[in-house]
């Protein structure tokens, strides 16, 4: 699970909810109007812009954000050495029966263990990279249009409230609930917007970037692998995937 996404949006909305009680009642920010133009309505129209298969498969990669955590590439690069010295030591079939938690790791592995030459495995493992980013973004483009939609239909539900207000100042009884779809339809548009669909956008990139580096290095692994590499220069190559900083301070073990 990923604390940092779970901490940030409860810190975010803990803030908000902790304003709101202090100014005064919860119940003067819960306006149904309010509620069905800006969240059924920003809902509606990504339904316009996305396919509905597009957007499901959306919702399901955002919930990675929430519960899952990449692999560090620093146990990816000792998986991958210690993968090279079985091969060094007992060929490719020696890998057989090696129990690999990394799926993609395991999926290239057996590919070679299966006899298929290096070029084949590279084009599989690129094909599937690539299908992973675009699926990463089309989840980002998906909460990203949520948060360009959210504040316009807040916007909208502004406009119906002062409609509404303006065509009834004879009633000093109707202005009140007229004014508070106004503000309310605002605050909810710009709470789903920044607290919520925009946020995960962003984390859903930075997600894709760590994944696709992960596959890239895996990829690298892998290659090295069929080729025999000797586990020592594989170290060496593995390491460009890691920041600079970090390069010096990893500790790998024995290779």
């Amino acid at each position: 699970m990923d604390i940092a996404t779970i901490g940030g949006i409860v810190g975010t909305f803990g803030c908000i909810i902790f304003a709101i009680l202090i100014g005064g009642g919860a119940l003067l920010f819960v306006n149904v109007p309010s509620i069905i133009i800006v969240f059924f309505g920003t809902f509606a129209v990504t339904l316009v812009k996305y396919p509905l298969g597009h957007s499901l498969a959306a919702m399901k990669i955002a919930m990675k954000t929430f519960f899952h955590k990449a692999e560090s590439p620093t146990d990816l690069i000792r998986l991958g050495i210690e993968l090279a010295t079985i091969a060094r030591r007992d060929g490719l079939l020696g890998l057989e029966g090696v129990d690999i938690n990394n799926e993609f790791l395991a999926k290239g592995i057996q590919l070679a263990v299966d006899g298929h030459d290096e070029e084949y495995v590279g084009r599989i493992l690129a094909t599937e990279i690539n299908q992973t980013i675009e699926r990463h973004e089309r989840g980002q483009h998906l909460f990203k249009g949520i948060g360009d939609s959210a504040p316009a239909m807040g916007m909208i539900g502004t406009l119906i409230g002062l409609v509404q207000m303006m065509s009834n100042m004879s009633d000093p009884s109707s202005i009140g609930p007229a004014m508070a779809v106004a503000l309310l339809t605002t605050l909810y548009g710009a709470v789903l917007a920044n607290a919520m669909a925009i946020p995960i956008a962003d984390k859903l990139g930075h997600r894709s970037k760590e994944e696709k580096n992960n596959k890239m290095l895996i990829l690298e692994a892998v290659s090295g692998v069929q080729k025999g590499m000797s586990p020592k220069v594989l170290e060496e190559m593995l390491l460009a995937y890691l920041p600079g900083g970090e390069r010096d301070s990893v500790d790998l073990g024995k290779s």
